[in-house]
């Protein structure tokens, strides 16, 4: 294990929080996953910098950890595209994820679903030799969060975006919220099914309205619970430090369940929802889709200092404010509820932040004793984590841990 070098670091002087407890993957192995036949790397609680040039796997084996958490992974790819081009046809991905709770043996695959066939069984999920029903189970033991280029559309792209960030961040709260997720989509996929092949099985639709209007209604109401300790975190942190790096961010969440909920007791709001399901079958079915519940909602966000929308912000200054919404979600999971600081995942972070903001987020993570997982093509850009992290040289598709730069 790296013991941490106390010259290095200058940026803060904050003592680490040690009594939590940590949250950290301290082995990770691939196989036949994207440009990787197989490979391995260990570590421990501290941060982990993978260096390389672009285009040689680092970004592929960001993806591979952040299918040790719930849904799709950090691109949202379809799980055919992971399989390495000349591989066996599936993939697999095993790793020791350390928490609260003592460590944990968690793999998931892709595999056949016959020897020879060209049909695939889907994905599958073990934790401790266990199979598991699917990834949602990965929710209650991997707390993750990921910062990647491809979000930079998060602020001004669609309201789906924000939904997924913001779930995202609600399963570290709550590990039956990824469940509920997919109970309330699968419902909604199958009352879709029904109302666009013209079926009339009332029964079966009243069946699916229910538990569409059971877990939408708890979904909004974690939603509104996490957006509540979020905006309390945010306003700690501005409070410690009000020319902090990072601005302080506004939320709003706007939904038509979400502000229901705030006049009205949940169990009335529920069977409002499931009357107005029925209500609006002919006009779902002529719109191919359910146009009410939380699958329509939005988080509004906002630089707090100036009181603008984050849409028209600068690049700059939406990354600072996802980053600031970010450190304020691990420091409320950390501080406030004894709870492990989120696994952070952080995409060529160090080409997207000035140097200021640099040294701020490093102090950050190693304050709250979080393990990020960062790539960058210049090892000097993260010369306040020398003596502080694992560095890891990333080679076509190779990983080399060499000694930690002192």
């Amino acid at each position: 294990m790296l013991q941490p070098g106390a010259d290095n670091l200058q940026a803060d002087q904050r003592p680490r929080l040690d009594r939590r407890p940590r949250h950290w993957i301290g082995r990770l192995s691939l196989s036949s996953f994207r440009n990787y036949v197989t490979a391995e790397i260990e570590a421990g609680p501290e941060p982990v910098v993978l260096v390389g040039p672009n285009g040689v796997g680092k970004t592929n084996l960001l993806e591979a950890v952040s299918l040790l958490a719930p849904g799709h992974g950090l691109k949202h790819a379809p799980y055919e595209e992971l399989v390495r081009k000349g591989g066996p046809g599936d993939w697999a991905i095993s790793a020791l994820v350390h928490g609260r709770d003592g460590p944990l043996r968690i793999g998931t695959a892709l595999r056949r679903a016959a020897e020879g066939s060209e049909r695939r069984s889907g994905r599958i999920v073990h934790i401790d030799g266990e199979r598991r029903a699917g990834p949602a189970a990965l929710g209650g033991c991997v707390h993750m969060v990921w910062l990647v280029p491809a979000m930079d559309s998060l602020f001004t792209g669609p309201a789906s975006e924000r939904r997924r960030f913001l779930d995202r961040l609600i399963v570290s709260f709550d590990r039956d919220y990824a469940s509920r997720l997919s109970r309330f989509e699968r419902a909604m996929r199958q009352r879709n099914r029904l109302l666009e092949n013209g079926l009339d099985e009332r029964v079966l639709l009243e069946g699916l309205e229910i538990e569409m209007a059971e877990t939408g209604v708890a979904i909004a109401a974690s939603r509104r619970e996490a957006v509540s300790a979020l905006t309390a975190a945010i306003a700690e942190r501005r409070m410690r430090d009000p020319t902090s790096a990072f601005p302080w961010v506004g939320l709003d969440l706007v939904g038509s369940l979400e502000a229901q909920l705030t006049e009205r007791p949940a169990v009335e709001v529920e069977d409002g929802y499931r009357h107005a399901l029925a209500r609006s079958r002919e006009r779902d079915r002529a719109a191919k889709r359910a146009l009410e519940g939380p699958h329509r909602s939005d988080l509004h966000v906002w630089h707090g200092p100036k009181g603008t929308p984050a849409k028209v912000s600068s690049t700059g200054e939406q990354k600072a404010l996802l980053m600031g919404l970010v450190l304020a979600h691990a420091e409320l999971l950390a501080e406030r509820r004894q709870h492990p600081a989120p696994i952070l995942l952080l995409d060529e972070v160090a080409a997207h932040l000035d140097d200021r903001r640099r040294s701020a987020l490093f102090a950050d993570v190693l304050h709250l004793g979080m393990q990020v997982w960062m790539t960058g093509t210049d090892r000097s850009a993260f010369e306040a984590l020398f003596g502080r992290a694992l560095f890891a040289d990333i080679d076509d598709g190779r990983i080399k841990v060499g000694r930690r730069p002192l």
